[in-house]
């Protein structure tokens, strides 16, 4: 009894390498073994040298229609995001030279109530799903809440990576439900967010950015917004980073998207920088390069106008 109990544990172990070492073979063909101070150094020189020159109210516009419009409130009701979304509608009329949004981004519960209401073409209908923003969650509900939001007109799925699973070396498991969180979203965009704050070095950045690729992301995401850290530039250049390698491996292009912590137009201006710089404009669309906040959008509208200006 007991050499078969040996037997079928060494089978359980034997497929746990087998399998571990699938993951391990595809963060295995990039560069993981990445400085700190390095990244830093290559930040600080994008933004002295290059910053300056993409200030100009052409990038303003763009950075605006690459803007997703978010309500992630404890607050939010049918009434606000009602309302919420007749903005977006009025923008459309009443400031046509400017572009649209590209994305309101929203709880599950609400994706009805936008699908209903919303009437600007080509602005998105992101969800945030799989138990935002803890990702802690069994993967039956993660799975069922993704599926309601999809079928209640979610366009794009947010989720978190399972960051838990991550930091204590699960790769598989990672891989796996971000795996079968795309499998639910079929042809619908699915972006995983790392949550960089709590990943705490380049090299894990660079790992959770590879593996959420590599097992189904179309976007890699910062930050959800809700812990202390949320996006940094250092985060962005190494996802950038490691989105440029993907793409040369395997030519598969996936988007970016910065959140969280995006308060100033400058902000936005050095995300575009490093995009710009690391992936060059081949990303510069409002498809492949998105920004999550709230509060830039009424800042990039009085800039461009050219007065204090807070309509959303």
């Amino acid at each position: 009894m007991a050499e078969k109990k040996h037997d079928h544990e060494h089978e359980a172990l034997h497929g746990h390498t087998q399998m571990k070492s699938k993951y391990e073979e595809a963060l295995g063909k990039y560069n993981c073994d990445i400085n700190d101070e390095d990244v830093k150094k290559a930040v600080k020189k994008i933004i002295e040298e290059k910053v300056h020159e993409n200030d100009t109210m052409e990038v303003k516009k763009f950075l605006f229609g690459s803007v997703e419009l978010t309500s992630l409130h404890t607050t939010d009701s049918e009434e606000s995001i009602l309302a919420f979304t007749e903005k977006v509608n009025q923008f459309d009329e009443q400031f046509a030279d400017i572009p649209h949004v590209a994305t309101i981004c929203v709880y599950p519960c609400f994706a009805r109530i936008v699908a209903e209401t919303l009437e600007v073409d080509g602005v998105e209908i992101a969800c945030v799903s799989g138990s935002f923003p803890s990702s802690q969650a069994l993967i039956e509900v993660k799975v069922a809440e993704t599926a309601l939001a999809v079928k209640d007109g979610a366009t794009e799925i947010d989720i978190v990576m399972s960051v838990g699973k991550f930091l204590s070396g699960d790769y598989e498991g990672v891989a796996d439900e971000i795996s079968e969180l795309k499998q639910v979203c079929g042809e619908k965009a699915m972006k995983v967010i790392l949550e960089t704050g709590c990943l705490t070095t380049a090299a894990n950045i660079k790992k959770a950015s590879i593996l959420a690729m590599y097992a189904g992301a179309d976007y890699i995401k910062t930050s959800t917004g809700k812990e202390k850290i949320a996006a940094t530039p250092e985060a962005a250049y190494v996802m950038c980073q490691a989105i440029k390698e993907y793409y040369d491996q395997t030519g598969i292009q996936i988007g970016f998207k910065p959140a969280g912590g995006i308060n100033t137009v400058m902000d936005a201006m050095i995300y575009y920088t490093i995009v710009k710089e690391v992936l060059g404009e081949k990303w510069l669309t409002n498809k492949w390069f998105r920004l999550g906040t709230s509060r830039l959008a009424n800042l990039l509208v009085s800039e461009i106008v050219g007065e204090e200006t807070k309509f959303f």
